[in-house]
This record gives structure tokens, sequence and C-alpha cells, in this order.
């Protein structure tokens, strides 16, 4: 059982980093996540709202989430169909109608002394060439801004902050269309304790097959 002696007490303590490893709160930000309706689904937007500038009858959203990146962050919730936001709001030679689903997060989510408001829905008519933050500012002010032109807060939530470091041990809550989240629990935890486990099993194989051969 030499073999078995010498191998435990590494294995072990590999396996209890493995574990701390995964406990340990990893770090994400709190922000204005910004998004487009495709296909029925939320993508995450690979532009700033300031560069997209939406056709009429597009639907954008924005939700305050805490996420580490695009995979994590919380999605838009409520009612995402065109036809049903801007139902008052007829078409107009000159301008475009852009329905916006403003999604202000979870009491989790937000910052100390904070409350999110209720999310809501609102049909934007603007100039043809508008970016989608026009269209935001002529629906949901005030916005405020950061030096770095990063959206802070709409409809001046929160009060306070912008993009700061929090952690991310829980996960955005109420996030819409999980099915399309394309996000899961981690493997890297079940497959680093598996591995501990067949290491544990090779150092016992090898010393009944050493004890074996002597006797």
């Amino acid at each position: 059982m030499t073999a078995v002696r010498r191998t435990a007490p590494v294995l072990a303590a590999a396996l209890l980093l493995l574990v701390c490893a995964g406990r340990a709160g990893a770090t994400g930000y709190r922000y204005w996540s910004f998004w487009e309706r495709t296909g029925g689904h939320w993508t995450y937007a690979t532009q700033g709202p300031a560069s997209v500038r939406p056709d009429d009858g597009a639907v954008q959203g924005f939700r305050f989430t805490v996420g580490a990146d695009a995979a994590d962050a919380g999605r838009p919730r409520g009612t995402a169909d065109f036809g049903t936001i801007c139902a008052d709001t007829p078409a107009k030679s000159g301008s475009k109608r852009v329905a916006l689903v403003l999604d202000f997060g979870t009491p989790a989510d937000a910052p100390s002394g904070e409350m999110p408001p209720k999310g809501r829905t609102v049909c934007a008519r603007v100039p043809s060439d508008a970016s989608t933050a026009d269209a935001l500012a002529a629906v949901a002010g005030p916005l405020r801004y950061d030096t770095n032109a990063l959206l802070c807060a709409i409809a001046g939530y929160p009060h306070k902050g912008c993009g700061e470091q929090v952690s991310t041990d829980h996960k955005p809550t109420g996030a819409a269309e999980p099915d399309d989240s394309g996000s899961g629990p981690s493997l890297g935890l079940p497959i680093g304790v598996g591995v501990v486990g067949l290491l544990v099993g090779a150092a016992i194989w090898q010393s009944r097959r050493r004890r074996n051969a002597s006797g």
C-alpha cells in the first residue's frame, strides 16, 4: 500500500484545490446590457446602442444585470413583440418605429440602497437615420453616460455607479428564454473530481499489481 499512501495526500490536496476553485466567488460587472431581437430570440448586441441604426419594426432590449460576459448576462423579460408594443404608433413618412423593451433587473442585481423600477415596453418614433441610443433618449430619459460613453442609467436608474466590478456568485434571476441562453453548468469541477478519482484508482491498481508480482 506504499504507493497509495504516497499518492493519497497529493491527490487529496488536488481535490481540495478543485473544490475551493469551484466555490471561489467569481467577479463580473453591474451594467446595462444591450440586446437585439432576431428570429424570435434575444441576441447580445455586438455594437453599442449609439452605433446601431435599427430599421422600422425592429425590437431592441436593455437589461440591467450582473455578469462576467454575454453568456451569463440576464436577457430582457416581458413582451417583445413589435406589433404589440407599437400597436398605437402608426407608421409615418420620414420616420421609423423602434420597439424598446426596458428591463431594470432584479433586486439582487440592484446597487446597494436602490430598488429597480418595474420593467416596461415603449415604442419610439424617431427619424429614419436615428440610432438605438437616439430612440432610447426619445422615450426613456434621463440617460446617464460615463466619460467613455458607457451607458450607465436609463430613466435615471440606477442613481449612481457605472459598470462597477461585483461578485457574480448568483445567477441573474428571471432571464427570459433559457433555451436560447447558450449557458449551462460549469463542467470544470466535475471533470476535475473525476480525474482525481481516476488517479486514485490507478494508484491502487498499481499498488496491488506490485504486491501480487512480489508475492
